[in-house]
């Protein structure tokens, strides 16, 4: 996987960090020949302080170049690090949103929290360290042997002969090292998930007695995270063992093979020091690459999970941003059909909502009334069949401002953990307290709200901790009013609640539908007796369609539901 080329931003800064590194490594180059003249000319020629001063001030002078280079190469580095980082980041948070809630259902938390943290946070060691390190492995031995040939053809080919050395042993040792992180890495999203999934079903396991045994597991699962970690250090603290060793034998016999020549007179002292001085310096880019390989690998593992997500093509259409034509909200499914992988949801299904009609779902648990509302929101795409908008397809209106046309009250609202003015602007952001406070009088929220320990600034904990499930419904409600959108889908809002609440809550909804087109997913029959218009939803298909009254009279689906219901 080339990483770096599915990347759009830091190319730049990354060339800059490798030619700042080629240009330290140049003047490494210039240093060992600078040292060698010091030293041939003081030991060997007797040369005064006098004489050598300009090559020690210019060594002087190279050493700093070099260590300035070396410097503004980190920052080079870190600055890319920390600009991919943050656009790789903003990158998968939209491409989430994108995939909307159909894609995130199918995924778990923890291991999504996991991946946008650690493993964005995983690419810093591969982009800062591993990439520049790469391409100065390839450039400065080249460097390197450009300069020693000239100077010591044997030399340079023993340089050429055992620099291949390094790379082998480190692509056998990264093979082993590779399966190591992929599988270190997925012992800790499988951690993370898990740890999650407990501490959310935290109440659950304690009701059912089953908290201790989820320690037992997280124990198991811990520890099977320690055996890989420590596998994985065992494998690299044996390659950096194996390729120092490589890299002192290398050199050993480049020192050996000059001395031998040097003590014989085949080679004067001067191109023998130099050439002595450069051949650690050779090794050490393939050295370092090898040290860094391990960043790479963890990074490549890290980064093929979040790839797998960019690469997931949306079911819905990018918005344009366009605005949207007038329209009078009149929506009509034609032989639809849609499928979750090879289960089908629905089969063919025709239906139409007027505008200012109230048109309610019914029928029997999975039968597709959800897949329904999700369409409408444009979290999914019809697979077949056509679904308009006054003769508009929907699929070529803007996702984004078609929902500006909606309000959703679900049967299970998501509270933040925010106070509970700022849940409530989740409908409308940017609305003044005033029309806060107006939309959760309408709610039959404010009350309550106003009980709170600092009102409507009182934070109401994750997932509306501090609420109870009515409260948490008409902070729903509260919301759709302060949207006030032409088109509001109703998704079993009354579940679930004691029947006072449910009055309150019932006498809210019909205020908030006064003058509105409204969609009705219902399980519970009382809740749609007084739509204009039913329809009976089975097996993906409309089995019935009419008013309550007509469908009583039919004695097909509608009644017995109906039937069972009172009974």
């Amino acid at each position: 996987m080339h990483i770096e080329k599915r990347l759009r931003v830091g190319r730049g800064g990354l060339l800059l960090t490798v030619g700042l590194g080629l240009a330290a490594g140049l003047l490494v180059i210039a240093q060992a020949y600078l040292l060698s003249r010091v030293i041939n000319n003081v030991f060997l020629q007797g040369a005064a302080l006098g004489t050598i001063t300009p090559l020690l001030l210019m060594l002087l002078a190279v050493g700093a170049a070099r260590a300035a280079a070396l410097w503004a190469g980190e920052m080079a580095a870190q600055a890319v690090a920390e600009r991919v980082k943050t656009d790789l980041r903003d990158r998968l948070h939209a491409h989430l949103l994108a995939l909307g809630p159909a894609y995130a259902r199918g995924e778990r938390g923890g291991e999504w929290v996991n991946t946008a943290a650690n493993g964005v946070e995983a690419l810093d060691s591969y982009l800062r360290e591993y990439l520049p390190q790469l391409a100065l492995a390839a450039l400065l031995p080249v460097a390197m042997l450009v300069v020693v040939f000239p100077v010591d053809l044997l030399s340079g080919v023993v340089l050429l002969l055992t620099a291949p050395l390094i790379p082998v042993f480190m692509i056998l040792i990264g093979k082993a090292a590779g399966a190591l992180n992929r599988r270190q890495w997925l012992n800790l999203s499988r951690m993370s998930a898990h740890f999650l999934d407990v501490l959310q079903g935290l109440t659950t396991l304690k009701l059912f007695g089953r908290s201790r045994s989820q320690i037992e597991i997280i124990e198991r699962i811990s520890d099977q995270f320690r055996q890989t970690t420590l596998e994985v250090l065992r494998v690299a603290f044996l390659s950096a063992l194996v390729l120092e060793l490589v890299a002192t034998i290398s050199t050993a016999i480049v020192a050996v093979e000059i001395g031998l020549r040097l003590l014989a007179g085949g080679l004067d002292f001067e191109r023998a020091l130099f050439v002595l001085v450069l051949a650690p310096e050779f090794y050490l880019p393939l050295r370092t690459l090898g040290l860094r390989f391990h960043a790479g690998v963890a990074g490549v593992t890290a980064a093929q999970r979040i790839f797998e997500v960019l690469e997931t093509t949306p079911q819905t259409s990018p918005d344009d941003g366009q605005p949207l034509p007038p329209l009078r909200l009149r929506l009509r499914f034609e032989q639809v059909v849609y499928a979750y992988g090879d289960r089908p949801a629905l089969h063919g299904l025709s239906l139409e909502l007027h505008p200012g009609e109230r048109v309610a779902l019914v029928g029997p648990s999975g039968g597709g009334k959800t897949t329904i509302s999700q369409l409408i929101l444009r979290f999914i795409e019809a697979q077949d069949g056509h679904i308009t908008v006054d003769g508009y397809p929907l699929a070529v209106l803007s996702a984004a401002r078609w929902r500006e046309q909606i309000a959703w009250v679900p049967q299970s609202p998501y509270l933040f953990n925010a106070t509970a003015a700022d849940n409530i602007r989740v409908g409308r952001t940017g609305a003044s307290l005033a029309e806060v406070e107006r939309a959760a009088q309408n709610a039959h929220a404010h009350d309550f709200i106003m009980a709170l320990p600092q009102g409507y600034e009182t934070r109401i904990g994750e997932r509306g901790a501090r609420l109870s499930g009515g409260q948490a419904q008409r902070i729903a409600l509260a919301r759709a009013f302060l949207r006030d959108a032409p088109l509001v889908i109703l998704d079993e809002a009354t579940a679930n609640l004691d029947p006072q609440t449910e009055e309150q809550i019932q006498a809210s909804i019909e205020q908030l539908l006064q003058g509105r087109t409204a969609l009705i997913i219902a399980h519970r029959l009382s809740t749609v007796t007084r739509a204009d218009r039913l329809y009976v939803i089975d097996g993906g298909r409309v089995v019935e369609a009419g008013t309550h009254t007509e469908l009583l009279q039919s004695n097909g689906v509608y009644r017995q539901l109906v039937t069972a219901y009172a009974g």
